[in-house]
């Protein structure tokens, strides 16, 4: 094992798929040590045969529909606690957020990977994803009070800002990038307890996480972590940055070697979203 934790993230766009299509060329010589899965689309039996229990705990939280979404953690380090409960009672949010306690050289840390509704604007969807940020706001102030170290992993299907969008100016008014989605993320990488103005004028105390890639890559365009599959979205790097590593100040303190695993060239990619690798040296 490396001597910082290798942690990455990746929305498969359905493992089955992915493994047929090369996913396991990627995993097994990169030194992942936990693994963040999204959109896995898989159940529990399907899931064990691609990744062996003999070298992973894997922790599954499926969605309530056959076939769609679900979140996964796969990891080498045993996994102390699991949890899933998020939002109200009435709120599905099945195979969306699922949280792993960890425990290495004596500290506590939690690794939470989480599948953001993509939305549609003026629909149900859009609704849906309304309620999820406004649990996830929550929910995440909430792990901040209880660990010091925590990571929400994850593609969260916005982009925070201009940056992370190569053709934001077509995209103001379609999901992804709407103002108000935009606040959210404002007030998350915002100032613990500070009032935060978001980009939509909505006004709110700031979460104090810290956005990884952002504050690794610095004020550069992306990196982008998803490209559509048609045209040449991927050929052109139009891509949207939305994948992410969301870290409490304490764990990215501890951050290093972020990298997008861009694949080398269209034909190679096993989902329509790259892999997020950081190490921490915890």
């Amino acid at each position: 094992m490396n001597s910082a934790v290798r942690i990455a993230s990746v929305n498969v766009n359905g493992i089955r798929a992915a493994y047929r299509k090369g996913m396991d060329a990627w995993l097994e010589p990169r030194g992942i040590d936990i693994l963040g899965l999204q959109e896995v689309r898989a159940n529990r039996e399907q899931l064990d045969a691609l990744i062996s229990s003999d070298d992973w705990h894997v922790a599954l939280d499926e969605a309530s529909a056959k076939g769609r979404a679900g979140v996964a953690i796969a990891s080498k380090l045993p996994i102390i606690a699991q949890r899933t409960v998020f939002g109200a009672d009435d709120f599905d949010s099945a195979g969306r957020w699922l949280e792993a306690d960890f425990e290495r050289n004596g500290k506590l840390f939690t690794v939470v990977s989480c599948y953001v509704h993509s939305g549609e604007v003026d629909t149900p969807k859009q609704e849906e994803k309304w309620k999820f940020l406004d649990a996830m706001a929550v929910r995440m102030r909430e792990l901040a009070q209880a660990r010091e170290l925590a990571l929400v992993l994850g593609d969260f299907n916005v982009g925070h800002d201009e940056r992370d969008i190569k053709n934001w100016k077509g995209n103001v008014k379609r999901a992804g990038f709407l103002p108000r989605e935009r606040g959210y993320f404002n007030r998350m990488f915002g100032e613990l307890d500070a009032e935060i103005t978001g980009v939509d004028e909505s006004v709110g105390p700031g979460l104090g996480w810290v956005d990884v890639g952002r504050a690794q890559a610095g004020d550069v365009d992306g990196p982008y972590t998803w490209w559509s599959w048609r045209g040449k979205a991927f050929d052109n790097d139009t891509g949207w940055r939305i994948d992410y590593h969301a870290a409490t100040p304490a764990m990215a303190d501890l951050a290093s070697n972020y990298v997008v695993d861009r694949a080398a060239a269209y034909d190679q990619r096993w989902s329509d979203h790259a892999p997020v690798v950081a190490d921490y040296a915890i």
